[in-house]
């Protein structure tokens, strides 16, 4: 529980200051939104709060629902499908929605001075986010690992198991906690950048899109946390969390409206670092830590028609979360 609250902390001081690095002086000139309209764009934020807020909601709750649905719990061929799909859903969010703005960002015009312009810096730096993530894994396991060993009983937390079962007990754990911070970096960005728009025609397709984004990214995450037989508190923690993090970026960026300049040189660097580094991060939690650990799960390696099931449902998630990129 001590490890949770100390990772709630950080999560609220990374929100808390990004703002403060934001908003700042700037070399390039501030751009104007089209057909501005300050009072329809604030009806439409407050719209967007709410959407965004309920889906992540429903979406990091589903399969949550598990203990009260058979059909769900992670045992099953349904719960392997999901957790494909979400897979799909993160992948394609690292690679089609964050990567590209990323690029776009650091090898922005307005960055005149620094080596900006003369090194790809945003995969540079989600290739150091995927192994800053590996060894963050690995280092997290091995610990919980041998701190267990050294224990009597073969208890993780209140939940009793075998050896093996806690083993892996811990890996659904540190994946699921990886997992979120990954996501909460880059749902601050994108929650901010919609909150300090002032056209309508901007916000109003980003509302759907994100509200469906945050949906399927809550699955996954949900799926995760599942798995890793959290005690209630904790369970509650991450996904209130994951829940509101997108709609407190929406809040920071109304209250930074007036002064925030997306084409501020600092602006770009610091949102360019931030989504390369998630990128990065949500690129290596679902290749390696979601997608592989289910393809090479003895129960999938034995079923032919569970593996095309799981392909099917990868496919499907990447396929609908890179249509929405024609949107936000």
């Amino acid at each position: 529980m001590a490890a949770n609250l100390k990772l709630a902390a950080f999560y609220l001081f990374a929100v808390a200051s990004l703002p403060l690095l934001i908003v700042a002086d700037c070399d390039c000139s501030a751009s104007t939104d089209e057909g501005s309209d300050k009072a329809r764009a604030l009806t439409l934020k407050i719209i967007a709060i709410f959407c965004i807020l309920v889906a992540s909601s429903v979406g990091s709750a589903i399969p949550l629902l598990g203990q009260r649905f058979l059909a769900l719990r992670p045992d099953t061929d349904l719960f392997f499908a999901v957790k494909g799909f979400a897979a799909g859903v993160i992948l394609a969010t690292a690679f089609v929605h964050i990567l590209p703005v990323a690029f776009d960002k650091l090898g922005s015009p307005c960055l005149v001075n620094g080596p900006w312009q003369k090194f790809p810096f945003a995969g540079f730096i989600a290739m150091l986010a995927s192994i800053a993530t590996l060894v963050i894994d690995t280092i997290a396991t091995g610990y919980f690992q041998r701190a267990r060993a050294n224990n009597t009983t073969a208890a993780v937390g209140d939940v009793e198991t075998s050896e093996d079962g806690a083993a892996q007990l811990i890996r659904h754990r540190v994946i699921s906690q990886v997992l979120e911070l990954g996501i909460i970096v880059h749902s601050v960005i994108i929650g901010m950048s919609l909150g300090a728009s002032e056209s309508p025609s901007t916000i109003r397709p980003l509302v759907v899109a994100l509200t469906f984004h945050q949906f399927f990214e809550g699955i996954g995450l949900g799926g995760c946390i599942v798995q890793a037989k959290f005690r209630l508190r904790s369970v509650l923690t991450m996904a209130l969390f994951f829940s509101l993090t997108t709609p407190v970026g929406v809040v920071i960026g109304i209250g930074i409206s007036s002064t925030y300049n997306e084409n501020s040189p600092r602006t770009l660097i610091i949102e360019g670092v931030l989504d390369a580094a998630a990128a990065g991060i949500l690129n290596y939690m679902a290749l390696v830590d979601l997608l592989a650990e289910d393809f090479m799960n003895p129960r999938v390696q034995k079923n032919g028609m569970l593996q095309l099931i799981i392909n099917v449902s990868l496919l499907i998630g990447t396929a609908l979360m890179s249509m929405l990129a024609i949107w936000a």
